[in-house]
């Protein structure tokens, strides 16, 4: 029988061919049972960890060379090993080897954190029933059909089957804030058969086998919900349960709901990589250039094998094109440090360095929770500058989940405390304060040590409520202030206490629990007289409509108004039965109890029969406090051009009510609903159709830009979506597509300036952030969630925040950055992100640039020294080029660098530049043609300016080029710089008296360790020629004149406009970025 009961409550009509047998407490099938077939479930370990120790090594440097650059670099290295080369192998092979190092320690460490989470979870004690005997054991030892014990303010370990509670009514309370961010309390019900076991022997002699389907992720259909308690929620209010597991470790709904982890790249890597191929073809095309150039230029016998370098036999009989092949590679390790391994380096020194910023922020550390910012990973400091899409959990991440009362409104007169009573009727004001003191599901807390009764006459704000919804329990307590006090529910009587302290009872009949789609809750009680009543609370739009009579307009007018203040609004009605009907009411719910089929649907209809022909009573008003400037960091993201969606599960009354008070949606926003309501009186198709109508009829679609401005001359949408709809959204089609109706349903997103999706499961979550993700225009996106219920947003979206609040450590473990609280993202993205783009932007373009300018004048000399492959510059400066002359100076800019203060940012948020502006093609030209420009100014200048200078050698040459190079790329850092300080000047002007001071002791000095030194007094020597002198000054001075013009242009041009200096700085930094934003000003100048 248990088998069979069981069966219903967890698995209900789903195939019985998907479906797992259990045997409770391991227990051997009874005899004449069917054949037992043994099945393998997983322990209950919970891995969030990405490598183990034997697979680090291996899985991390695939994962490392699978980026264009290292590999690249790893075959440069084993070219230099096989093939005599211009270079040494060390010049590649070192800086790679750091690179790789440094990457792998930090991914490493970063994987141990994980690790070391995932062992405290795992090793948690947990009590099993062996033998009829209490154990302690670890977590992760638990295994499917052991029998758990459970104690109060505990986590479940697994799923579990709940088998009895201490309670004698066999019903505990719990909370999912962790699963679904609802932190109210829920009421669970023990199996009916096994309610009555209290201790551990009789749960031991147990003998059950339970059928049910296999896992699967969905936390709103799942198997027996009233009898399932899931992993991660917490027991309350009930001192201990019994429960079997059915779902153990990475099987739990609460892991299935994880996403998977993957290398997280940031829009500036992807960039990167680009340009890498760019100049990888660059590369190839300069050294397949030089080869077919090199044999040209030997055609002629003379110069193939001139008197001084005859060849020998080997070489006479070498095969043309293996040599021509081997010239080749020769060629590309020449030329190959137009492509800077050090970039690379540098890259992750100033990810690693520049995360410390954002943990060092004061502004940042709460006081409240002594808790600051963490960043789990450095990789994606840039992308927080990028972002253009937010989607956030709703509780304990926009609001604190606190409600309180502010009023009610009975017949048009308005009630805020007891001192402020107006006078109302009388008999409608008693009978509007005991319909809320009834109409709910509220449980009073427990307290063995003091008599119930006794202490509610004693002081009646001494309750503890609790409830699944935190809206009851307020509204519970904002009556008590007025005068009525709910006490308790004792053998089915409800108790409550009203002001002439005097106890009423009432029978409860009947509840009409709340759902969605009725939008409201009923109940049908019998007072002491014995009179029937059924009290009825709901929304607005469903309690009107159902209302024969009473002050309608009165009441609609107050609810009105509360609306637009952001307050959570419901109204209450009520009508008297007669013996007669309550009879008619109760057979007709016991038959539609009672049904097979369709239950739920048929209940529905009852419902619908008995809530109508109302008297309205009035309204209640609740305010669900919002977490502090939430609205203001909300308005601030959405200035700067950022969407912001709210994913929740929690209902849609609610969750509406939220986004109004934080100012997501507006006075003016048309809210266009796609939900189950709207979906079963229209067909999906009909209701995607309406809506992408209503939303196209605007001109277009708002762009970044005219969202940024908030602009009143276009419709404002707001769209409200539930988690059903998005389910049938996403399914596929019969023709076994699906696209058509994503694509209509994301173009009516892109039309709205705030999206409210409700009801959502985890997973549902991440597929509506993958959605967007994967959309069309490839926006970067931005997750951001308190709870292990939001993790697997956190992990799809392109950047990942986790708030450190109540609700455990989960989302902060699993994100990329953690904040104390919400209004902490405003700095983050519109500061912190803003300056990493920034500079890390210029630190890509100002390496490759400055590479180029370094390799180009050495392509350029190959037409001088007959395609030799003779380097210009000595093998010293070759090395520490990258390294140590010009590596330091940008290191420290693109830690410190500010083109406009943080205050001007948070106060104009529209400057957040868009799109990665700075790393656009238009950019990218910009830069490498200056580098080719500068190259020119090196060589020819040098070539054309010392050419009669009879004590001018090779390596003088080579040194003078060098030396207008180090100190041109140098100066120009220091134009670009706009905030400095006495590091900025110690780097700049340090790394340049460096090269001086290493050039004369290199070349000044006889040292023993060299077999050759060419470099013998060479420095020296052109330090000693005034036309040297002159030539480098000159030279220099020519080649940074391109950004003197710019700097002068865009200042005088910003000048004109009359714009503020702090967005001259932003042009001054980037004309490219800069012409969105000049428009932009010019027509808002030109409108005004």
């Amino acid at each position: 029988y248990f088998r069979r009961t069981e069966f219903r409550f967890c698995a209900g009509e789903e195939n019985w061919v998907d479906s797992r047998t259990i045997y409770v407490g391991h227990r051997e099938p009874p005899p004449g049972a069917e054949a037992y077939i043994p099945q393998r479930f997983p322990d209950n370990r919970i891995v969030s960890s990405k490598y183990t120790f034997w697979n680090f090594i291996p899985k991390n440097l695939f994962e490392q060379f699978r980026r264009i650059a290292n590999f690249y670099f790893l075959i440069i290295f084993l070219v230099q090993l096989i093939i005599d080369t211009p270079t040494s192998p060390v010049t590649s092979g070192l800086p790679l080897l750091f690179v790789i190092t440094v990457t792998a320690i930090k991914q490493g460490y970063e994987d141990w954190l994980r690790h070391k989470a995932d062992n405290a979870i795992n090793h948690c004690p947990v009590h099993f029933i062996q033998h009829g005997k209490l154990v302690r054991k670890q977590s992760r030892k638990l295994r499917v059909g052991d029998i758990v014990m459970v104690k109060e303010d505990e986590k479940f370990p697994c799923d579990l089957i709940f088998l009895s509670s201490s309670r004698g009514d066999g019903t505990c309370f719990v909370t999912t804030t962790s699963l679904d961010g609802e932190s109210s309390h829920k009421t669970y019900y023990a199996v009916q058969d096994t309610k009555a076991f209290h201790n551990e022997q009789e749960i031991d002699a147990l003998h059950a086998t339970i059928e049910c389907e296999q896992p699967q992720p969905d936390l709103y259909k799942p198997l027996g919900s009233e009898n399932l308690l899931l992993r991660g929620a917490t027991l309350k209010n009930t001192e201990k349960i019994f429960g079997v597991a059915i779902y153990t470790g990475m099987e739990t709904k609460m892991a299935l709901n994880y996403q998977s982890k993957s290398q997280k790249r940031s829009a500036v890597e992807k960039s990167m990589n680009v340009f890498l191929v760019v100049y990888l073809c660059i590369l190839v095309s300069k050294a397949l250039i030089n080869t077919v150039l090199k044999y040209a230029w030997q055609s002629e016998p003379f110069r193939d094998e001139p008197w001084y370098n005859q060849k020998t036999e080997p070489e006479k009989k070498r095969n043309v094109f293996l040599q021509a092949f081997t010239d080749f590679l020769a060629f590309m390790v020449l030329f190959n440090y137009i492509i800077p391994v050090s970039m690379y380096v540098t890259v992750e020194m100033q990810k690693f360095l520049g995360s410390y910023f954002i943990a060092w922020d004061e502004e940042m550390f709460d006081e409240d929770t002594g808790e600051g910012p963490l960043v789990n990973t450095s990789d994606l400091n840039e992308e927080l500058g990028q972002i253009e899409y937010v989607f956030t959990d709703k509780t304990g991440t926009l609001t604190e989940n606190n409600m309180e009362f502010v009023e009610c409104c009975i017949e048009g007169h308005v009630y805020v405390s007891l001192v402020s009573l107006t006078h109302g009727p009388q008999n409608r004001e008693e009978l509007f304060f005991r319909a809320l003191c009834l109409c709910h599901t509220v449980q009073v807390k427990d307290d063995d040590s003091v008599d119930g009764l006794k202490k509610n006459q004693m002081s009646k704000r001494s309750c503890i409520y609790i409830s699944s919804s935190p809206d009851e329990v307020a509204l519970v307590e904002g009556i008590q202030r007025l005068g009525y006090t709910y006490l308790r529910l004792k053998d089915n009587y409800m108790e409550i206490l009203n002001r002439e302290n005097n106890i009423e009872k009432f029978e409860l009949l009947e509840v009409f629990s709340f759902d969605s789609v009725r939008r409201r809750m009923s109940v049908i009680v019998k007072s002491s007289t014995g009179d029937i009543f059924l009290f009825c609370k709901g929304a607005d739009s469903s309690i009107f409509p159902r209302v024969k009579e009473g002050k309608i307009e009165q009441v609609r007018s107050r609810v009105e108004r509360n609306a637009v203040e952001g307050l959570r609004t419901l109204c209450v009605a009520y009508k008297k039965l007669t013996a007669e009907e309550y009879s008619k009411v109760q057979k007709l719910l016991q038959s539609a109890k009672l049904a097979l089929q369709d239950r739920e649907k048929k209940l529905a209809e009852v419902y619908e029969k008995i809530e109508r022909d109302f008297i309205l009573l009035g309204a209640t008003a609740v305010e669900d406090r919002l977490q502090e400037k939430a609205a203001d960091t909300i308005e601030a993201l959405q200035k700067a051009g950022i969407k912001v969606w709210v994913l929740t599960g929690d209902k849609m009354e609610t969750a509406a009510a939220t986004c109004y008070a934080c100012k997501l949606f507006r006075r003016n926003t048309q809210i266009l609903e796609l939900t189950t309501k709207k979906i079963e009186e229209q067909s999906l198709h009909d209701v995607l159709f309406d809506l992408n109508k209503t939303v196209i009829r605007q001109n277009g679609s708002l762009t970044r830009d005219t969202f940024s401005g908030l602009s009143t001359d276009t419709q404002d949408y707001g769209l409200i979506i539930d988690g059903a709809a998005l389910s049938l959204i996403m399914k596929p089609r019969q023709d076994g597509s699906s696209g058509n109706y994503r694509e209509i349903f994301l173009n009516i997103c892109r039309n709205c300036s705030a999206v409210l999706c409700c009801r959502m499961a985890p997973l549902q979550k991440a597929q509506i952030v993958k959605l967007i993700k994967l959309s069309k225009e490839h926006p970067i996106t931005l997750a951001i969630g308190d709870g292990a219920n939001d993790v697997s947003m956190i992990l799809e979206a392109h950047v990942g925040i986790g708030i450190i609040g109540k609700e455990g450590r989960q989302a902060a473990r699993n994100s990329d950055y953690a904040i104390p609280k919400f209004k902490h993202l405003k700095k983050m993205l519109l500061v912190h992100g803003h300056f990493y783009y920034i500079r890390i932007s210029e630190l890509v373009q100002y390496f490759f640039y400055k590479n180029v300018c370094f390799i180009f004048p050495q392509f350029l000399y190959q037409f001088f020294c007959g395609f030799s492959q003779q380097t210009l510059y000595d093998t010293a400066y070759l090395t520490l080029y990258n390294i140590s002359f010009t590596s330091l100076p940008i290191l420290l800019y693109s830690l410190m660098e500010q083109h406009v203060s943080p205050d001007t940012l948070k106060r104009e948020p529209s400057l957040d530049v868009a799109k990665n502006a700075l790393l656009r093609w238009r950019a990218f030209i910009y830069w490498t043609f200056l580098g080719v420009f500068d190259a020119l100014v090196f060589f020819f200048g040098a070539y054309l300016l010392l050419d009669n200078t009879v004590m001018f050698g090779t390596w003088t040459f080579g040194t003078v080029v060098f030396t207008v190079l180090v100190f041109t790329v140098t100066f120009k850092l220091a134009l670009d710089t706009h905030y400095w300080t006495w590091i900025n000047h110690f780097m700049i002007w340090g790394s340049l008296v460096f090269y001086i001071v290493f050039s004369l002791l290199w070349g000044g000095i006889i040292w023993p360790f060299l077999n050759y030194q060419r470099m013998y007094y060479v420095f020296m020597q052109m330090l000693s020629s005034g036309p040297a002198w002159l030539g480098i000054i000159l030279l220099i001075t020519v080649s940074l004149l391109p950004d003197v013009l710019k700097k002068v242009l865009c200042r005088q041009t910003v000048e004109v406009l009359n714009f503020k200096p702090n967005v001259t700085a932003l042009a001054l930094f980037s004309p490219s970025a800069a012409t969105s934003r000049l428009k932009e000003r010019v027509t808002n100048n030109g409108r005004d």
